[in-house]
């Protein structure tokens, strides 16, 4: 029986409100303290972009009640990117934050840093790629000699590019840059104004199909399939809060962890979190932007053998000296630096099946 518009929409709306109650419910339930129990830590949580189904584990964290669990309150702030997400850490300004750990290992080379460290590795491998039209000539990565590749301001892809031209024998000098606003990178694309756009595989391709460019026309060239050793985005420390409240980092990955388990066992349910506080979000937009991640740069080959969260030190200075080639190092830093995994559980505790 066909539902009418108008009792549709009454009967969303009384669905909306009930689970409103029911997460407030939930949520005091979890935060208010028995008389002996100590109140839940407070902790300000900055991401570096805004919302999207690549941070579902977070989402899906608050809405299942883990950081609850954890005796954590989480409050979500947006950045404008990574390096101002990170100076938001250094700053005392927010506690926790997702971060490219590759500005990080920048940032940590300032004669006044402080020594901010990631503590949780949530993209094993960086989503930087190349995402060209087939169309326009371009298969593979030595295809994009001579070819005109679009470039937004701050992206942090193209910083890599030196590094992954040289290792791969190409002109780096051979690629003519074309400079472009972040939100005209994909429409410029679409409308055949360049050959090629750089970013990350899980924004430029989905929004790419989303908008209609054939799927078999696209060529995502990811830097991780060309040599490149970076990792991506991580959970990053304030000093003072790691050293003062130590048990809440503690609690805060674990939670991130069984979210993330979450996440990629049922990936449409996570996707509905996230969507339910977009402001506009398509949910099958989301979901294929999700199904992306999962694979390519959270449940890698390194990850299923060695555990979620965690670095291989060897790797994360392959991928230092893989940044110096575009950024001179006053002191070029060791991945113990920048990497501190005495806040997470045993690789046990981080085996994703």
């Amino acid at each position: 029986m066909r539902v009418p518009p108008s009792l549709a929409i009454r009967r969303r709306s009384v669905l909306m409100a009930g689970l409103a109650l029911l997460a407030a419910r939930a949520s005091r339930a979890a935060e208010d303290p028995k008389p002996d129990a100590k109140p839940p830590t407070g902790i300000q949580l900055t991401f570096d972009r805004p919302l999207d189904a690549s941070m579902a584990p977070f989402v899906v964290a608050a809405s299942r009640g883990l950081f609850a669990a954890e005796r954590l309150s989480v409050a979500t702030h947006v950045a404008s990117g990574s390096a101002d997400a990170i100076a938001r850490i250094a700053s005392g300004a927010s506690d926790l934050a997702l971060a490219d750990i590759n500005e990080l290992v920048r940032f940590r080379d300032k004669a006044d840093a402080p020594p901010v460290k990631a503590v949780f590795m949530l993209f094993n491998q960086a989503p930087y790629a190349i995402v060209a039209r087939k169309s326009r000539g371009i298969h593979t990565l030595p295809d994009i000699e001579g070819k005109t590749l679009g470039v937004s301001e701050n992206d942090l892809s193209i910083r890599l590019w030196p590094a992954l031209a040289r290792q791969n024998h190409l002109k780096a000098a051979g690629v003519k840059f074309y400079r472009i606003g972040a939100a005209v990178r994909e429409p410029i694309l679409s409308a055949g104004q360049v050959d090629a756009v750089s970013g990350f595989s899980y924004l430029s391709a989905v929004n790419l199909r989303d908008r209609g460019v054939p799927a078999d026309d696209l060529a995502v060239l990811r830097y991780a399939d060309y040599g490149c050793e970076a990792y991506g985005v991580a959970i990053i420390v304030n000093p003072a809060f790691a050293a003062e409240k130590p048990e809440a980092v503690k609690g805060f990955v674990r939670a991130v962890i069984a979210a993330t388990h979450l996440a990629i066992k049922d990936p449409a349910r996570a996707v509905d979190d996230v969507v339910n506080l977009m402001d506009g979000g398509l949910r099958e937009l989301e979901l294929d932007r999700l199904r992306t991640v999962i694979p390519d740069n959270i449940l890698t080959g390194e990850v299923k053998r060695d555990g979620i969260g965690g670095v291989d030190p060897a790797r994360l200075d392959r991928s230092i000296d893989q940044i110096a080639e575009d950024f001179k190092f006053r002191r070029k830093p060791v991945a113990a630096d920048i990497f501190d995994d005495g806040f997470l559980p045993p690789v046990g505790g981080r085996l994703i099946n």
